[in-house]
């Protein structure tokens, strides 16, 4: 009798027999290697969805908290540092002004007049109080900040009421330079301790409080854009990565070459995701230059200026007030040293340590190998340390070279008041000659302006910039992951109709 022929098993799209066994109910099933077929295209599908949804949920969070960030260091948190390191400026120079209402007196000739000095008063007790009404509008939950700004409003009303009784005492007795009335000058040196022990510590505390927010708000939307850049990068080339492999799968498993819908997804993944990771980028690099080569710098400038006009206010002092002749010059090299840092609190030694370090800086630069001056601390030495921008290098010079002329000037009028020459030394302190004290401190407050006005320039610009960059972002990612998984599904689903 002939045998029947086995009955071969049931072969793959490549040709390959397949083993089967009969299952107890008696339906035939086929080993997994054949049920893979289809099933891998599947999965691969699903794999590419998932990772597709993943970084567009990732990419729209990450730029949401980018745009967050340049809104609140940029618009909110920003403006409120700005304006309590403003507060701490006005306030400086108010007193610098009140120490010159009493070192005018009645006197003619002096390059200013009490009437201006009394305005520039006024002036500045105006800026201190909007600023003070400005960081109550901001302050918001912050409770150091709070409690600093209660301090400060409080301070500065008993100062301000000092302040009237002193100027009118001063008005009613008319007197030469230097000679305040006794009643009047032991006002303003009540005025000048609140100052000192409560309105400025108190509008240093609120600075630092909103600077310490600024910090906290830049360090974690930083650390989210940055990562989100690798995050999206990762998941990209896993996705590009994962629609290779089904391309790969379809041509040797369905003999076409090529998937015309898979080709145009793997092409909107790969832009994706070189388009998302160099915006995150994009955006972390604005937020970095906004925040730590300008903000910063325009922080430590507006310090360093404030303590400027404190230090300048010292002279007028040191003329005016005799008795505390030598508290004012040892609170003035403090507040110099503070500036740029040469270890002196003497006159002429703090002007021969200051000409050293310009000498140094001079010599370097004409060769182009500019010093950074890492041993000499100081709050214009670290702005040479942060030289960042076009023509913020000419503009440190002007105020290191502004500087040195303000402190030669100094020695000059302390030599004019130890020889008794103090009409001489207080007009020497007023006038607004180039030549003159406060003419040169006067050239170089206006060179800080410009070194802090470069800064202030490019923190708009950055953070105008990287809020442009990430603009539409939050919905850009959704709508191009549909894109993909829709050509996805173009793709695959009719090469797994053929297996049904």
């Amino acid at each position: 009798m002939a045998r029947t022929p086995a009955a071969l098993p049931p072969a793959d799209e490549d040709g390959i027999r397949l083993p089967v066994r009969t299952a107890p109910s008696g339906h035939m099933v086929i080993d997994p290697r054949g049920w893979l077929t289809p099933d891998r295209f599947r999965n691969l599908a699903a794999l590419i969805g998932l990772l597709t949804v993943v970084l567009a949920v990732l990419t729209s969070v990450r730029a949401s908290s980018g745009e967050e960030g340049f809104r609140e260091i940029g618009h909110e948190a920003g403006p409120q540092v700005v304006a309590s390191s403003d507060l701490y400026l006005a306030l400086n120079d108010m007193d610098a002004q009140f120490a010159n209402v009493l070192l005018i007196g009645n006197a003619q000739g002096l390059g200013v007049t009490r009437e201006r000095v009394l305005s520039d008063f006024d002036q500045r007790r105006r800026q201190a109080d909007a600023d003070l009404q400005k960081a109550s509008a901001l302050a918001g939950d912050d409770q150091r900040a709070a409690l600093a700004l209660r301090r400060a409003l409080d301070g500065f009303g008993r100062y301000q009421a000092l302040a009237a009784q002193a100027i009118l005492l001063d008005g009613q007795r008319p007197h030469p330079a230097a000679r305040p009335p006794t009643a009047a000058l032991t006002l303003y040196r009540q005025a000048n301790v609140e100052l000192k022990q409560v309105v400025l510590p108190a509008a240093d505390t609120l600075r630092s409080a909103n600077a310490d927010r600024v910090e906290s708000a830049y360090q974690s939307r930083h650390r989210a854009l940055s990562s989100g850049a690798d995050a999206a990068l990762a998941l990209g080339a896993g996705t590009v990565a994962a629609l290779a492999l089904l391309q790969f799968s379809l041509a040797r498993r369905t003999r076409r070459l090529v998937n015309p819908a898979l080709v145009l997804a793997t092409l909107a993944a790969l832009g994706g995701t070189i388009t998302a990771t160099s915006t995150l980028g994009s955006a972390a690099d604005h937020l970095r230059v906004a925040k730590k080569d300008a903000f910063d710098s325009v922080l430590a400038l507006t310090r360093a200026r404030a303590i400027a006009w404190d230090a300048n206010a010292d002279e007028s002092r040191y003329i005016v007030d005799p008795q505390r002749s030598v508290v004012y010059q040892a609170d003035f090299y403090a507040k110099a040293n503070r500036l740029v840092d040469t270890r002196s609190g003497l006159p002429g030694d703090y002007q021969h340590g200051l000409g050293k370090i310009v000498e140094t800086y001079e010599a370097g630069a004409s060769r182009h190998a500019y010093p950074t001056f890492s041993t000499f601390p100081g709050l214009i030495m670290d702005e040479f340390r942060n030289i960042t921008f076009p023509g913020e290098r000419t503009a440190a010079e002007d105020v290191l070279k502004g500087w040195q002329t303000y402190q030669g000037n100094d020695v000059r009028l302390r030599d004019m008041v130890a020889r008794g020459r103090t009409q001489e030394a207080a007009g020497f302190d007023t006038s607004p000659s180039p030549s003159a004290s406060n003419g040169s401190f006067t050239a170089f407050d206006a060179a800080m302006a410009r070194v802090i006005g470069i800064n202030d320039a490019q923190f708009a610009s950055n953070i105008r910039s990287g809020g442009d960059v990430l603009s539409g972002w939050t919905v850009v990612p959704p709508v191009a992951a549909v894109v993909i998984i829709g050509l996805v599904l173009v793709g695959v689903r009719p090469r797994l109709a053929e297996y049904r």
